[in-house]
């Protein structure tokens, strides 16, 4: 492999990157099931959530 060859795949790698970074996420960010459990109780205070044992 040449050496513009190389250094233009480079260049391309690296701006691929880039643009991945700025294009909008498809997923939703993770939340615990900790979380939405402390959400849901937040939400709707009549409900208690019991500690498993």
């Amino acid at each position: 492999m040449n050496r513009r060859k190389k250094i233009n795949q480079l260049l391309k790698a690296n701006a691929k990157k880039a643009s991945a970074k700025l294009a909008p996420k498809s997923k939703d960010r993770y939340i615990s099931k900790a979380d939405r459990l402390k959400l849901a109780a937040e939400a709707d205070p009549e409900v208690t959530v019991s500690p498993e044992s």
